[in-house]
């Protein structure tokens, strides 16, 4: 059996009185574009502070590429690519003295990958890294960390403050140039993740939600409307059912459970009087949203 490129098991990090992770289970598959989302303070940059061992935990086991993420060696590091929207770089370097200072400690590093990114990004290789936008630098990150052909690679936050233009090169520059790898990418930007992410995990106070892939999520997940001739509502409704609102002739909700022929029938148990009844898909936006507003509510 192939081992999981990232794996957690009961996984805490506490920092004083605040459980930024609260014994997380997690799975990343092989091959897969694995988006972890949440609010802010959920504990996503947290996790991967631990899977790097820039953090260590307080209890439970990260291991990374089968390795137990405290013990990672020099060998692991170098097949695990890392960007960071905080990454800090050398700025008196220009990209070509970065590239070239970086080369030595990858055996795998591959001058002609390198070489091939740098033309799709446009990047000045006489430039300094002090003198680049935050959009160029970024894309200077990611050529640095999939030049050696990384079989992991971590990204967090990596849209942050890139204008739409730099958001798409950055993302055609990463699934041209990562083919085969295992992506795990912590972003705010949803509608750009949810084009490309083959899994999805949902983080919220340190507590994993849930972990699975996209398509099944968004296959679950409706935003339905029900038209009444009477405002009555039932006390009883299902649990599956988010963020009910209602008016004297309208009940809308988020259905956490669809499947079409068994809603349409409990929609008609219990609303055997509904005049119209309209299901619509939701984007990975919406659901978030409907997940983070009802978790708070809960709190």
């Amino acid at each position: 059996m192939t081992e999981s490129p990232i794996q957690c098991s009961q996984l805490s990090k506490k920092f004083k009185s605040l459980m930024a992770l609260d014994h997380l289970d997690l799975t990343v598959p092989e091959g897969s574009i694995y988006a972890l989302i949440g609010p802010n303070g959920a504990g996503k940059t947290t996790l991967i502070k631990t899977l790097v061992n820039i953090l260590r935990p307080s209890s439970g086991i990260a291991s990374v590429l089968g390795v137990d993420s405290r013990k990672l060696s020099p060998q692991q590091f170098a097949q695990v690519g890392y960007v960071s929207e905080n990454q800090e770089m050398p700025e008196w370097m220009t990209v070509s003295y970065f590239l070239n200072y970086l080369r030595p400690f990858y055996p795998t590093w591959d001058d002609a990958r390198a070489s091939e990114m740098l033309k799709q990004f446009d990047l000045p290789l006489d430039r300094k890294l002090s003198q680049l936008s935050r959009g160029m630098k970024m894309k200077a990150a990611l050529v640095s960390s999939l030049a050696y052909r990384p079989k992991l690679i971590i990204l967090d936050e990596p849209f942050s403050g890139l204008d739409p233009l730099v958001r798409d090169e950055f993302i055609e520059g990463l699934l041209e140039s990562a083919s085969g790898a295992t992506i795990f990418i912590s972003s705010h930007d949803l509608a750009e993740i949810e084009s490309f992410s083959s899994h999805v995990g949902y983080l919220d106070q340190g507590r994993l939600q849930f972990s699975e892939e996209s398509a099944a999520l968004a296959a679950r997940f409706r935003e339905i409307e029900i038209t009444l001739p009477t405002p009555a509502i039932p006390a009883n409704l299902p649990e599956s059912w988010l963020r009910v609102e209602t008016s004297p002739s309208l009940i809308r909700f988020v259905e956490t459970r669809f499947e079409e022929v068994q809603t349409n029938q409990q929609i008609a148990s219990i609303f055997p009087g509904a005049q119209n009844v309209t299901i619509n898909p939701m984007p990975l936006r919406e659901i978030f949203i409907a997940l983070a507003k009802t978790l708070r509510k809960a709190a």
